[in-house]
């Protein structure tokens, strides 16, 4: 199964795409989309969505993650953000994937352990379980982060869901 991760972003939205085969994680491709900051803010969501779209026919996942964004002490930039996280939603589920949401905490807490953990230590520990990737800034350090947090979350599930059926 092929996860799609997605790091919202209006100027740099990350993206990362891990196959995922039993316990098993491989590194497929991850990148950073761009916006024009000068162009007005309709003219880069459109920008965001044409490249994002392109990324998702490329790259066929089976699902998508998209990280979830909070207020924060500028109202004006959380909104903005607010647009490109819209855009993240939309565009897989226009594909016809299922799409999960974490907060920044979970995806830490499954990748490092830690729900407080710097950005440079979910770097580390991405880079650790899928050795060899070659990762296109912490943009898309975060986008892999988000694949791998759901990739976990769903095979809990699929432990669940078996435990569950054993029980019966």
């Amino acid at each position: 199964m092929r996860v799609m991760g997605i790091d919202p972003g209006l100027r740099n939205l990350g993206w990362g795409v891990i196959e995922v085969e039993g316990s098993r994680l491989r590194h497929v491709a991850n990148g950073v989309l761009h916006s024009d900051g000068t162009a007005d803010l309709a003219t880069r969501l459109l920008g965001l969505y044409r490249q994002l779209t392109a990324v998702v026919a490329a790259q066929r996942p089976d699902c998508a993650a998209v990280e979830q964004t909070f207020v924060n002490k500028d109202a004006v930039a959380t909104l903005k953000l607010g647009h490109a996280r819209a855009v993240a939603l939309l565009v897989p589920a226009q594909a016809g994937l299922t799409v999960g949401e974490y907060a920044p905490n979970a995806v830490k807490k499954a990748v490092v352990g830690v729900g407080k953990a710097a950005k440079v230590q979910v770097d580390h520990m991405v880079r650790m379980q899928l050795p060899g990737a070659v990762i296109d800034g912490p943009d898309a350090a975060d986008a892999l982060a988000v694949a791998l947090c759901h990739a976990f979350h769903m095979q809990s599930a699929g432990r669940l869901q078996a435990a569950l059926r054993a029980a019966e």
